[in-house]
């Protein structure tokens, strides 16, 4: 089984301004590239559940050119928030790194 672990160069995540957090999804090739974006996790109503937001302001941009998918979807607490646990969006990558690619 392989993983987004296994096959991304690089997974992270970061604010998006107060109110959103992005992800970014680095991957070596074209053959990797494709491989991420069919897999069945990468729509907006698997997004959601992983995240617990609404499949509707979830977006999804594939960046062919550049090997690179980026995910953004709204926070679930405002940035600095007295419920905020992570106030940079630095650790929300972490729920994508075990999914079957």
């Amino acid at each position: 089984m392989t993983t987004l672990r296994d096959i991304a160069r690089h997974v992270r995540s970061k604010n998006a301004g107060p109110f959103w957090v992005t992800v970014d999804i680095f991957l070596d090739g074209d053959a990797e590239f494709e491989r991420v974006c069919g897999a069945p996790w990468l729509n907006p109503n698997s997004i959601s559940q992983i995240f617990g937001v609404n499949a509707s302001s979830v977006k999804v941009f594939p960046i062919p050119e550049q090997n690179v998918l980026k995910i953004s979807f709204p926070r679930r607490y405002p940035q600095g928030g007295i419920h905020d646990r992570d106030q940079h969006s630095g650790q929300q990558f972490v729920l994508l790194l075990g999914q079957k690619v």
